[in-house]
């Protein structure tokens, strides 16, 4: 992948951020946001949610043009900073949390098409997994064609969908009503404090603006190693702005509770409540090719990032191998046999969509971290800051803000998730030992290492018992 005009551009990478983040969590925002709280709730959330995923994306973009030779960035700072183990269940933790992600985005398809045909239901019937394993395979298939063509529609499709969500911001702007708006401010009706609302909205947060680190992700596709940083961060801004937006208007064209007891996705049944049925059509257009152009864009990111963790040896050799087209097909087809099981498990799920989305985001936090954590790691060692010296004192507030984010981020989504996530953490080691052995390397090197595998293992076995004895709802 040498040569210049199988590079990504800087706009290529920074569709790929808006392509990745504006999916199924934009057009779910306004009942999430209704059930948890009222505007003064998710001003504060999103004042907190955006200054540490800001903080975030800056530690991405130093990541990126310090260490340059890290490719795939979100696993690879995690072993850059804290060993071969802990890089590990970074890439498999994002990876996995990615396929749970793609599948999120069928449910909600399958949810949306449910409004017209009710044979798809909530997004979970049979009819609806027949339908979305078809769809599955055939994005599978044309992926296996280029990594580059995919990129393109990608791009295409980025520029499409945003069309309906900015149509969806004027309506609801020239239709404000601040009477409206300031009778559901401070969320009358919720239980708990102004903290608590706030809280429940953590991990939405952080579904919604997955996909931060697209181009970090395909960094060694970057014309120029500057272009990731710039395109992680032209990317959150413009992201950021649409979801405050979508989240904050519905508060004032509507009751607070009759938002939240809308269907999703929500962003429909709010604009057909503005302007009538054609406004729900208009909407759930927008959202399948959002939906859909993200799903790609994300297949790309899961793919890719089992590939160079491959390539490095942390994970199976056997998922570094690439077709004719250059595409890592190994790691496409684990992709989505993974995505076609958990697409089979939504049957018995009682709200798909919620679940695919909370384990979703509890799956990616322990990667964010550790990529928080490695920028404060490099900030406190000055590594790199020969170079540009005057950034260290800027780099570290941003690394120690970001750090403290993520790590409050674990602690807003409860230790229910946290012990889902070691429901499959601790099995995915069974890929560690696997390349471990190719290379004839010892299993744990440190003793570190046994106490994390350890603590998945008791955090899984705990979570299969709720989950048995029914004290854990999934």
């Amino acid at each position: 992948m040498a040569t210049t005009e199988k590079k990504m551009s800087r706009m290529q990478l920074t569709a790929m951020v808006v392509g990745g983040m504006v999916g199924a969590g934009i057009f779910s925002l306004p009942r999430t946001f209704a059930n948890a709280t009222g505007p003064l709730g998710a001003v504060i959330a999103w004042l907190i949610a955006g200054t540490g995923m800001y903080m975030l994306a800056r530690v991405f973009q130093s990541l990126a043009e310090r260490k340059p030779d890290l490719d795939a960035g979100v696993y690879a700072y995690a072993k850059a900073g804290f060993g071969d183990y802990p890089g590990f269940l970074s890439a498999f933790g994002y990876w996995i949390g990615s396929c749970i992600g793609n599948v999120s985005y069928w449910v909600l398809i399958k949810s949306t098409l449910g409004a017209f045909f009710p044979v798809f239901g909530e997004g979970n019937t049979v009819t609806a997994i027949v339908v979305a394993s078809i769809g599955i395979w055939l994005f599978h298939f044309m992926i296996l064609r280029g990594v580059q063509q995919a990129a393109f529609i990608n791009s295409v499709v980025t520029v499409a969908k945003v069309i309906p969500i900015l149509v969806f911001i004027l309506i609801l702007i020239f239709a404000f009503r601040m009477n409206m708006f300031s009778g559901n401010f401070y969320g009358g009706g919720l239980e708990g404090g102004i903290f608590e609302q706030v809280r429940a909205t953590m991990l939405v947060t952080v579904f919604v603006f997955l996909g931060i680190e697209g181009a970090s992700v395909y960094s060694r596709y970057a014309k120029e190693r500057s272009d990731v940083g710039t395109a992680t961060i032209t990317g959150f801004i413009i992201v950021t702005t649409l979801m405050v937006l979508v989240t904050l208007l519905p508060y004032a064209v509507l009751q607070r509770v009759d938002v939240a007891g809308m269907r999703q996705p929500s962003m429909a049944a709010v604009l057909e409540a503005v302007v009538g049925h054609w406004g729900a059509v208009f909407v759930s257009i927008g959202l399948l090719v959002s939906v859909l152009g993200a799903y790609l864009a994300w297949s790309l990111i899961c793919a890719e990032v089992l590939f160079t963790a491959a390539k490095t040896k942390d994970m199976p050799s056997v998922f570094a191998r690439e077709n004719k087209n250059k595409v890592p097909m190994v790691a496409l087809w684990a992709t989505n046999i993974v995505v076609q099981l958990i697409v089979i498990t939504t049957y018995w799920s009682r709200d798909a969509f919620a679940l695919m989305l909370s384990l979703t985001s509890a799956m990616s936090l322990i990667p964010f971290l550790l990529v928080a954590a490695y920028g404060l790691q490099l900030t406190k060692r000055r590594e790199t800051y020969e170079v540009r010296p005057q950034e260290h004192g800027r780099d570290l507030v941003i690394a120690i803000l970001a750090t403290i984010y993520t790590a409050f981020l674990l602690y807003a989504g409860g230790i229910k998730f946290i012990v889902l996530s070691a429901v499959l953490y601790a099995p995915g080691t069974a890929l560690y030992f696997w390349s471990q052995r190719e290379q004839n390397k010892p299993i744990f090197a440190k003793t570190s290492d046994w106490i994390i595998f350890a603590l998945a293992v008791i955090g899984a076995i705990v979570g299969i018992y709720w989950i048995a004895t029914g004290y854990m709802q999934i």
